[in-house]
């Protein structure tokens, strides 16, 4: 009748825990199986990698009796081509790393400001110009590489460590993210800071910047991800091992001559070693991803 009260009793939570029921029933065997795709991979490499291989037999049949760490060992203790490769590869990669992501950062932050900032002489044109950069993310990157090794070419920076890093220092990527940031900042905040006498420098400084702590973390983490894994930039850029990082590093790991082949084992340990900083830099930072920085800052 009209007006009555909705059902309740035992019905209703026993209807949804069959709903429930089924829901798992299709999406269970589905997520299962994207797991174990995505995770059988991981556990392959980490098993091959554990092998005492001699270069000629099948690495994927061994067994108990050849599994170890020796491997692991030889990138950080034996005397010898691998250990040196690993050693300047990785070199190499935390210098191109510490260099780069904190200039990527500060350089996203600063012309993002710039590009958003409605008061700054010549705003109109800087924004063509972040715009044209932005068109150029809709280019694959293969396409770039030739271009990109005949101007270091010309500028004499190939094969060097300022034709590894100048390149990359902006980041147009990073300078939308932060970009999009700032436009979402209400105004009224800029307007009450500067009400009650800040200044320009004080209000980004008290005001805008702790409020762009999650997307600086993003930025942050998103450089590091993309510095520490750059593999094409680096293929057309640098030719000689000096030069070499753990991405382009990965190939010249081989031992022991042209007849033992290529050592599966020893460069899956390599390339475990080498993906280590990434998760554990992903798995601390990954709860400050960009979230609702701005809720309830403002009200309407």
């Amino acid at each position: 009748m009209p007006g009555d009260a909705p059902r309740t009793g035992p019905g209703r939570p026993r209807r949804r825990l069959r709903e429930g029921a089924w829901g798992w029933l299709f999406t269970g065997p589905m997520v299962l199986v994207l797991g174990l795709f995505l995770v059988l991979p991981i556990a392959m490499a980490l098993w091959v990698s554990l092998l005492h291989w001699d270069g000629q037999s099948d690495p994927f049949n061994g067994t108990a009796d050849c599994v170890g760490l020796d491997n692991y060992r030889r990138l950080f203790t034996e005397d010898g081509l691998d250990r040196t490769l690993f050693a300047t590869s990785l070199r190499n990669t935390l210098y191109y790393v510490l260099l780069t992501v904190p200039l990527q950062t500060v350089l996203a932050l600063f012309l993002a400001i710039a590009v958003n900032q409605p008061m700054l002489r010549g705003r109109g044109a800087l924004r063509t110009v972040f715009y044209f950069v932005l068109a150029v993310m809709a280019v694959p990157g293969v396409v770039l590489l030739i271009p990109k090794f005949l101007v270091l070419k010309s500028f004499g920076m190939f094969d060097t460590y300022g034709g590894m890093v100048l390149p990359l220092l902006v980041d147009a990527a990073g300078v939308f993210i932060m970009k999009q940031f700032f436009e979402s900042v209400p105004r009224e905040i800029e307007e009450a800071a500067r009400i009650d006498g800040a200044g320009t420098f004080r209000i980004f400084w008290s005001v805008v910047l702790p409020m762009s702590r999650p997307s600086l973390i993003t930025l942050t983490v998103l450089s590091f991800q993309g510095s520490w894994n750059e593999f094409t930039h680096f293929l057309v850029s640098t030719q000689s091992s000096e030069h070499d990082t753990l991405t382009t590093g990965l190939a010249h790991f081989v031992s022991g001559g042209l007849g033992s082949g290529t050592q599966y084992p020893l460069k899956l340990a390599a390339a475990l070693v080498s993906t280590v900083p990434v998760a554990v830099q992903f798995l601390l930072f990954q709860r400050h991803f960009v979230r609702g920085a701005n809720s309830g800052s403002s009200k309407g």
